[in-house]
């Protein structure tokens, strides 16, 4: 007798259940389950170990891989034949921020449920975070300091582990933690146009404390460069590129002219 697949942790349902083909083709469809896609999600988009997956989805590393290699094979299959991709069904759990069973810092609901409610009154602020300081390149920053304000004043803190998300997958997880303001340094064009598209207010080449940047932001003293860009990827932005969002250190409209 087969023996029974164990229950698969998720962190959310997927925010769309399937994906057609630009032509009718009539290829028939494929389906990816919701397990499948989530070690695509964090494999693929948020860039983490097949080893950190399988600690996230409480399952081994094999399984992890052998769910990989299936997912890719029905995302290829889709492509290259025109069928239409299905996102649905599967053996899986979503976690809804389930400490108790390993959730860790970097979970959104775990997160979400910490921060506690966000009214429409409360104005959530994250700041890319490293010692106390604004981290000087948004797509490598390992933790966002997260800040709710009211009525012109800081009311609750977080640090958030970012799990090694990138430059994208970063945009989708301030919105997960339903960010509204992004207060960083050096930032890429890409990740502008992903927090445009999420509705989340920029405010780059901003160097210097974190907490003192939000109290500045708060009071309208902020100093920052609406034309901040980094296109400083695979160099270090510690030691000599510390302020790289400062206008005296290039960084105003290119940071690749270091």
């Amino acid at each position: 007798m087969a023996r029974p697949s164990r229950c698969r942790r998720v962190c959310s349902e997927p925010g769309c259940r399937g994906f057609a083909p630009w032509s009718e083709t009539g290829a028939g469809e494929s389906v990816l389950t919701v397990d499948e896609y989530e070690v695509v999600r964090l494999v693929d988009y948020e860039k983490r170990t097949h080893e950190q997956c399988a600690a996230q989805m409480e399952i081994s590393r094999t399984t992890v891989t052998e769910i990989y290699e299936n997912a890719r094979f029905k995302i290829a299959d889709s492509l290259v034949n025109g069928k239409a991709l299905v996102i649905a069904g599967g053996n899986y759990r979503v976690c809804q921020g389930d400490r108790e069973r390993g959730c860790g810092r970097s979970c959104q609901w775990a997160l979400l449920e910490k921060m506690g409610g966000k009214g429409e009154a409360v104005m959530r602020i994250a700041v890319p975070y490293e010692d106390g300081q604004v981290f000087q390149h948004f797509g490598h920053t390992r933790q966002m300091k997260l800040y709710d304000a009211e009525k012109g004043q800081v009311v609750r803190e977080e640090i958030a582990d970012t799990a090694g998300s990138g430059h994208g997958a970063l945009a989708g997880f301030l919105t997960g933690l339903k960010v509204d303001t992004l207060i960083c340094g050096g930032i890429g064009g890409g990740a502008q146009e992903a927090l445009a598209q999420a509705g989340i207010a920029l405010y780059g080449g901003v160097a210097g404390g974190a907490d003192e940047a939000v109290r500045a932001f708060l009071a309208g003293t902020l100093q920052y460069n609406p034309n901040v860009q980094c296109s400083h990827h695979g160099h270090g932005h510690h030691g000599g590129h510390k302020h790289c969002g400062e206008d005296h250190h290039g960084c105003g409209g290119s940071c690749g002219a270091h």
